[in-house]
């Protein structure tokens, strides 16, 4: 086992809240350790969360009989015969010139030969294989024409050296190699790895019955022996340790501020509700009177509306932001898209009956136009601004603003919605999402939201039918939609990119146009994508809303709130490239109205048996929740506290929700269970916490 050599000079100086860039050899830091901080390691803890993808045994020196295929080879040889031939790579913008090597090896602990293959090496190597005379190598031997081989071994490898027993593979990061990772996890001193680190005292290392963090980094870097499923196990425990610590903090937080009392009788109610031409369901009333609840209440509301697509969100954000209007107050209303945000924009101000001033401020809003908006806003003149992330900008500014709406929560981070609301004073805040949230999730990533939850859809809509087209049925579909056409019903269809890709089988918006205008040369077709300017946009919805367009070719720009009644047909091609959330959100782009909807899954090239097991959920159910699990256990549980919402761009390392759940569940526990015991401690931590490092004040 390795002794913990570091190719850093031994010093008690560094701490592992110092910055990474302290690593570097003679203070001068490398091109690697720079991009390594740049991608988000800023600190020496950080580092040691980057764990090897493997953790292979070294064997001990073997003659080539012992060599079993795909398993890690050591051996002693000598040069038979050397042919390089010459190869050319990039270096940066310059072409330098490589070459690969065929080495035929004697083996010097038997009797048999094979070969050492290097492709694209550098010169050095070169040099090195033409001076050795004997020396030991360390690879995965494989059989290629009957003959044994290794590609690219180590030669006189240094883990050997070190008397490691194991040979360990980080993943490349950043561009970064990862041997070049392994090389700076080197740079740490040995006295370094000999200091504790923990977000818990000793004493509740015992309480909680857990293995000590610094004994499990030092097990799954294979530093010294130990248990590699329980060094896991607390490093898992230790993201949901940590993002928990965090949820609870801002849940505390927001409890402490105080935000202006709302009111309105119920009898100023009935009549805001006039405002709709329906009424509004059971669910929807409900949803209402928690909302009502939180206006009366000291502290801002954090709430978040979850139901599926078409249940009736918006109606009821609308009339809580009249609410608040009514109280003299101004509301603001982000959304992820243009389209969308311009949608709400057409139509809640016909609603609102010019008795309060509702504008639109997007990116492709006119610069002048931008400039009298924010001098009306912060003048108080505009009551409800409706806007994309073109809101959160520094330069808008409000009066008084008390009430923050933020739909399709999904497509923005925490740190977004975090800068809506604190531009004003104790804001409360509604969160929309069509995407419902399954209860695991809700419990680790939501921790600090209460949740209202719609699930009754509103009378009158006569849903969707979805079906998968595979080749043998696809000028049936053409034909069906033909007979829509004719009808006098529009047609989204949706496509995964724009232009022709380098990645087969993609269809695109510039294919699916030209096989549509020879099929349907009668109909308008017009594509829409995020690549045209922002006023091509709103004339294409335009002209699609007043069926000038019958089909609309898109990308997924349509996915979120757009509601077209007319259009009853919604074909997706290439629905494997999409995640389950997402066809199930296009879907209810159709059968808003009284009249059936229809949802085609294109998928005329092969795909796999597992992509077509996954898109028969969306032609089985209708349940979002249902979706939503199965999207969850699909894609990952995304970022809880950056920007970044989806799939594996998520705050934790190795943690899982699904796989670890019954870890969550400890530390939520013990976290009650801490914070009835021993408040002090919560509160300590609470106080000094810090979400610029993983690393909290210890309780």
């Amino acid at each position: 086992m390795s002794s913990m050599k570091s190719k850093v000079s031994s010093t008690n100086s560094l701490a592992w809240n110092d910055s990474l860039l302290k690593l570097a050899p003679r203070g001068k830091p490398s091109k690697s350790l720079e991009k390594l901080h740049q991608s988000g390691i800023h600190t020496i803890y950080d580092l040691l969360w980057l764990l090897p993808l493997r953790a292979q045994e070294i064997p001990d020196l073997q003659d080539f009989s012992q060599i079993v295929i795909g398993e890690i080879f050591v051996g002693k040889a000598k040069i038979i015969n050397i042919n390089f031939t010459p190869a050319y790579g990039k270096k940066g913008k310059s072409r330098v010139q490589l070459f690969n090597a065929s080495v035929t090896v004697q083996d010097l602990l038997g009797h048999s030969q094979m070969t050492l293959k290097w492709f694209n090496a550098y010169p050095s190597l070169k040099n090195q294989l033409s001076e050795l005379k004997e020396f030991v190598f360390l690879g995965v031997p494989s059989e290629y024409k009957g003959s044994l081989q290794i590609t690219n071994p180590k030669i006189n490898p240094k883990e050997l050296k070190e008397s490691e027993d194991k040979l360990l593979t980080y993943s490349t990061l950043n561009s970064i190699p990862g041997n070049e990772i392994k090389k700076i996890l080197n740079y740490i001193p040995s006295e370094l790895w000999k200091k504790p680190i923990e977000t818990v005292t000793s004493g509740f290392i015992q309480e909680l019955n857990l293995t000590p963090l610094m004994k499990s980094f030092l097990t799954l870097h294979a530093k010294v022996e130990g248990d590699y499923n329980k060094a896991k196990e607390r490093l898992v425990y230790e993201e949901f340790f940590s993002n928990q610590i965090k949820v609870l903090a801002r849940k505390l937080k927001n409890k402490k501020l105080k935000a202006p009392i709302l009111t309105i009788t119920n009898d100023e109610l009935e009549v805001l509700l006039k405002v709709f031409p329906y009424e509004l369901t059971h669910d929807q009333k409900e949803v209402l009177s928690h909302i009502r609840t939180d206006f009366k209440s000291s502290h801002p509301m954090m709430r978040m509306v979850q139901g599926d697509v078409g249940c009736g969100k918006t109606s009821v954000a609308l009339i809580s932001a009249i609410i608040v209007m009514k109280n003299k107050a101004q509301v603001a209303f982000m959304c992820p898209t243009e389209t969308l945000a311009t949608q709400h924009f057409n139509t809640i101000k016909p609603l609102l009956q010019n008795e309060y001033k509702v504008e639109l401020l997007i990116g492709s809003t006119k610069a002048k136009e931008k400039k009298l908006i924010n001098q009306k806003l912060e003048s108080g003149e505009i009551d409800l601004i409706i806007g994309t992330h073109a809101l959160i900008q520094d330069t808008v500014q409000f009066s008084n603003l008390q009430f923050a709406i933020i739909d399709e929560q999904h497509k923005f981070g925490v740190e977004q919605r975090q800068k809506l609301y604190n531009k004003g004073q104790g804001v409360h805040t509604l969160i929309m999402t069509a995407t419902p949230i399954p209860r695991t999730l809700q419990l680790a990533q939501y921790g600090d939201l209460d949740i209202s939850t719609i699930r009754v859809m509103p009378g009158g809509r006569k849903g969707t039918k979805t079906r998968i087209v595979t080749n043998q049925t696809y000028e049936k579909y053409l034909s069906f939609i033909k007979t829509r056409l004719t009808l006098g019903e529009q047609v989204y269809i949706v496509v995964p990119a724009i232009e022709e890709t380098e990645i087969q089988n993609i269809h695109t918006i510039e294919n699916i146009i030209s096989e549509y205008q020879k099929y349907f040369s009668e109909y308008s077709i017009a594509p829409l994508h995020g690549q045209l300017k922002s006023e091509e946009k709103a004339k294409t919805m335009k002209e699609f809303e007043e069926n000038k367009i019958q089909i609309l070719i898109s990308t997924t720009v349509i996915e979120v709130g757009i509601n077209v009644l007319n259009s009853t047909v919604i074909s997706i091609y290439n629905p494997d490239r999409f995640g389950l959330s997402s066809l199930h959100q296009l879907r209810g782009r159709v059968g808003r109205g009284n009249k059936p909807g229809f949802c085609f899954l294109v998928a005329k090239d092969k795909i796999s048996q597992e992509s077509l097991s996954r898109i028969k959920i969306i032609e089985r159910t209708n349940d979002g929740f249902e979706i939503a699990e199965a999207d969850l256990k699909n894609r990952g549980e995304g970022n809880l506290f950056g920007q970044a919402q989806s799939g594996h761009g998520s705050d934790y390392q190795i943690a899982s929700i699904f796989e670890h759940f019954s870890i969550f569940e400890k530390v939520s526990q013990d976290l009650e269970r801490i914070k009835t015991t021993h408040p002090e401690k919560i509160n300590n931590i609470l106080l000094k916490l810090s979400e610029d490092t993983k690393v909290s004040t210890t309780i």
